[in-house]
């Protein structure tokens, strides 16, 4: 095998991959669009197996714009939903640690000296 026959299939693989790439982006975007028809989603699917590269270069003319919006829909989505468990996780700080504390001394579930070392954990 000469230079030339392995670069040419080099370039066919890497084609392939990144036309693979597009293909799940695309099918990633059919199923996330939630204003799109059941019946058109089963169309681009079709079109996408039977002309596969001629309708993945016409899916993402066509629909382009709303895959970035789509895609960035999702991301902040997840955004928002990894800050709020974050912040549930974490707690609210110590203010909280403190009130709680103080609830528990007012319902003499510890004593003062308890509250005081959960105080200053808190303040730590």
């Amino acid at each position: 095998m000469d230079l030339w026959t392995f670069l040419w299939n080099t370039f066919l693989i890497f084609a392939f991959v990144v036309y693979l790439m597009i293909l799940i982006t695309i099918f990633t975007d059919l199923f996330r669009d939630r204003a799109l028809n059941g019946w058109y989603k089963a169309l681009w699917i079709i079109a996408l197996l039977v002309f596969p590269y001629l309708s993945a270069f016409i899916y993402l003319i066509a629909r382009g714009r709303g895959m970035a919006e789509r895609q960035h829909e999702f991301a902040k989505a997840s955004n928002d939903a990894a800050t709020a468990y974050i912040r549930q996780a974490a707690g609210s700080g110590p203010a909280s640690d403190i009130a709680a504390a103080k609830a528990l001394l007012d319902d003499g579930t510890i004593t003062a000296e308890e509250y005081e070392a959960l105080k200053k954990k808190a303040l730590a």
